[in-house]
């Protein structure tokens, strides 16, 4: 028996390293991994015996694989690294070991040293952090690729090498889950880095230009080469540019590219392709050249924003008029209800309305060329969120790492770069600002209530000041005892926080699920949903000011079926998104179950806005959508009359995302008072046409490429509901196209989008 066991042992390595040395330069990473819920520093140690651990693979999460499962976990596998890989090697310096992409931290080991922690190496001898002061940011959509010198003595070169893994994930999806692991050794391109992601394209004149980087980032290689940068109209498929640039980067170098893109009324497909002297391999990326269709704005007044606002009798009213023009600005309000009172120079207008009603107000704004007047309904009443919430939300760009002076400048940038004229109007702080769950300092006071970090010192000051921008000021909270990011959650304080979110003004609370999940059965059942929904929003009610009440908990258990009996204005319909055109594909097309529940006071929310610098850390790129599908984006949201909730560096604007944030007719298709959701009417292909109601009588359509490719659509009005004649307006250009008759014809790039408002 113990013979068998042997032999067993023996030609299961074998069948091991078959697995796992797939090519000559690489040993694939792909099966042989064991699994525990567990964490002890000491499963880092060669020695440790797995053999009671469960197996587990590498190309999907943990929960996707039946593990429900939030925190420590370790990962362990056995390979025989041998020598041939580096004597076979063109390079015979280091050794990569590429562990993929984890959510959402990772500890890596060879041999029981530690080798790299969460993207960087670490030197030698490095004792692991037992404090894990990296938990205030998710590295998840990042690939950890580590690296070793070939004469590193943590290498078992020809001999069985035990990798291990130590992840923590906060919350949902968890593991290693990209399925590209290998070790390897390096080529020249290696070394080699075209990043064409460090800026935003910026449109001047008849230009459109950005900076690249070309970086070596070896010490002792000289890297050769040529760049070819080819542009090409993405729906003529005309050549636009074409240029060589020639390049010599030694050790450590890196060096800027400018360029230069002959301005187009539609994004050109720019492809980098790089070669390097002494590797057989190429370097490509490509992206998109943005386009303004939006007019620029005039300098007569325009007044902007819903035409429609509720608050509930004798509680704080606060209401920035949104006007466009050139500056100094006059206001006025006439029929505004007793109890409120308008500053002329700003527009804002404050007070409380103690009698419930409906008051129609006319608003006038006026300067040196002219003005403009619009009839504004106040409803005085019990519903709050009369149109889709429209402001900025922290996470999509700061993360955890949000802090006080984040917050108010881009209260700051709502005025300054204009938005606010346009409707814009909540600015609201995400997870991150209350006492970290593992730190040993109080979370709370000896009465009970919430204590704030030191990257927000007075909560009430910065909710004063943003209230003094004609702004409204939103936060944070879960039902758990903690946080999505492991901070301090409301369980059990419910009224002593809504005591404290009305004390400091806070005017809008994002309610995450989170850390209630973990004392959860059913994450899917409502009868567990709705009760710490229904607590706070009984806490929210006896308050002295309004706050407008999100539920986030990702659209489990239908949440739109019974998000407004519990007390939302608003709801997650959805997991989190981020920028990438899968992601936002998946999100946004699929809101169709849910479009009977949308309306006045009660909105679905498919999660906010990713586009500009975005990052989730203050490590921020522009967005990874092209502009064509960030077109999509927000012309899907304004179709659905979803929440539109900025997730950007709003200090960082280019003049590309300013011009899809303030197109006036796409906000009012948003922010019609009417409500409905576009739903979807046609599917032909890749070609989808989507549909809303307005509450004018009129349509607004979107037509959408999903496919790769540019399409040739005919939109043929019968197919759609629609009489054989109706009058069409490009919303994005502001531009009436004239009559349809039965049909037209339209090019319609891929992932892009045609937006068009429809009456008769």
């Amino acid at each position: 028996m113990k013979l068998f066991r042997i032999s067993f042992l023996f030609i299961f390595l074998i069948f091991e390293f078959a697995i796992n040395a797939q090519t000559s330069n690489k040993i694939a990473l792909v099966k042989g991994w064991k699994f525990t819920t567990e964490n002890d520093a000491g499963f880092a140690s060669p020695d440790f015996n797995d053999v009671r651990w469960q197996n587990i693979a590498v190309d999907k999460p943990w929960e996707k694989q039946g593990i429900k499962h939030d925190g420590f976990a370790w990962y362990r596998i056995r390979v025989i690294i041998p020598s041939s890989l580096k004597d076979n090697a063109e390079l015979k310096d280091s050794v990569i070991f590429n562990m993929g992409k984890i959510d959402d931290f990772d500890q890596t080991f060879l041999n029981g040293s530690l080798i790299g922690v969460n993207l960087s190496n670490v030197p030698a001898n490095t004792e692991p952090d037992t404090n894990y002061k990296n938990l205030d940011y998710s590295y998840w959509n990042n690939n950890r690729r580590y690296s070793l010198s070939v004469n590193d003595p943590r290498i078992k070169w020809d001999a069985e090498n035990v990798i291990a893994v130590r992840v923590y994930d906060w919350n949902g999806l968890g593991g290693i889950f990209s399925g590209d692991l290998y070790i390897g050794m390096p080529d020249l391109s290696d070394y080699f880095h075209l990043e064409n992601n460090v800026s935003n394209y910026i449109i001047k004149n008849n230009t459109v230009s950005k900076t690249i980087k070309l970086r070596n980032s070896s010490h002792n290689y000289e890297l050769k080469g040529k760049l070819s940068v080819v542009a090409k109209n993405k729906l003529n498929q005309k050549h636009v540019l074409d240029k060589v640039f020639k390049f010599d980067l030694n050790g450590k170098e890196e060096i800027k590219i400018d360029i230069l893109i002959p301005r187009q009324d539609q994004s050109s497909v720019v492809n980098f392709t790089a070669s390097i002297i002494g590797s057989n391999l190429f370097i490509n990326r490509h992206d998109e050249t943005p386009y303004i269709l939006t007019p620029p704005v005039a300098e007569t007044p325009k007044l902007n924003g819903a035409p429609v606002y509720g608050e509930r009798p004798g509680k704080p009213f606060l209401y920035r008029m949104a006007a466009t023009g050139k500056r100094p600005m006059k206001y006025s309000a006439k029929g505004l209800p007793d109890g409120l009172e308008i500053d002329g120079k700003t527009g804002i207008i404050t007070g409380a309305v103690e009698s419930a009603g409906t008051y129609k107000v006319a608003l006038t704004a006026e300067n040196s060329l002219g003005k403009d007047e619009k009839t504004l309904t106040v409803k005085i009443g019990a519903a709050l969120a009369l149109t889709p919430p429209m402001g900025w939300n922290s996470w999509n760009v700061w993360g955890l790492e949000v802090d006080h002076n984040k917050v108010y400048a881009a209260a700051e940038a709502f005025v300054n770069t204009g938005l606010a004229d346009h409707g814009w109007t909540f600015i609201n702080i995400d997870d991150g600002w209350e006492i970290f769950g593992k730190s040993d300092s109080p979370k709370r006071t000896a009465e009970g209530k919430m204590l704030t970090n030191e990257k927000f010192p007075d909560m009430k000051s910065l909710g004063d000041k943003i209230h003094s921008l004609g702004l409204k000021f939103g936060i944070y909270s879960s039902p758990g005892d903690l946080t999505c990011g492991g901070y301090a959650g409301s369980l059990n304080h419910e009224e002593d926080d809504a005591e404290s979110f009305s004390e400091w003004g806070i005017d809008y609370l994002k309610y995450d699920l989170c850390g209630y999940r973990n004392i959860m059965k059913d994450q899917n059942d409502p009868a567990e949903l709705k009760p710490p929904y229904i607590k706070m929003h009984k806490a929210l009610l006896k308050q002295n000011r309004d706050i407008v009440y999100s539920i986030c908990e990702y659209g489990n258990g239908k949440v739109w079926e019974w998000g407004e009996e519990v007390g939302g204005n608003l709801w997650r319909t959805t997991g989190d998104i981020w920028d990438e055109w899968e992601r936002l594909k998946q999100i946004g097309f699929s809101q169709v179950e849910n479009a009977k529940y949308n309306g006045p006071g009660h909105w679905n929310d498919p999660d906010m806005l990713v586009v500009g610098w975005v990052g989730w850390s203050s490590n921020l790129h522009p967005s990874r959508l092209t502009p064509d599908e960030q077109y999509t984006h927000i012309t899907l949201w304004s179709l659905l009359s979803a929440p539109l909730l900025i997730g950007c560096d709003l200090t960082k604007l280019d003049n590309f995302t300013l011009n899809l944030l303030t197109n006036d007719e796409v906000i009012a298709i948003d922010q019609d008072p009417l409500g409905k959701q576009a739903t979807p009417v046609l599917t032909d292909g890749d070609i989808q046409v989507w549909k809303k109601e307005l509450s004018d009588g009129s349509y607004a359509i979107g037509i959408f490429n999903l496919g790769n490719n540019t399409k040739n659509f005919t939109l043929y009005l019968e197919n759609i509901g629609l009489p054989d004649s109706i009058k069409a307006r490009n919303i994005w250009k502001q531009k009436d196209i004239g009559f349809i008759y039965k049909g037209k014809d339209f090019r319609i790039p891929s992932h892009g989008t045609l937006m068009l408002k429809l009456s008769e």
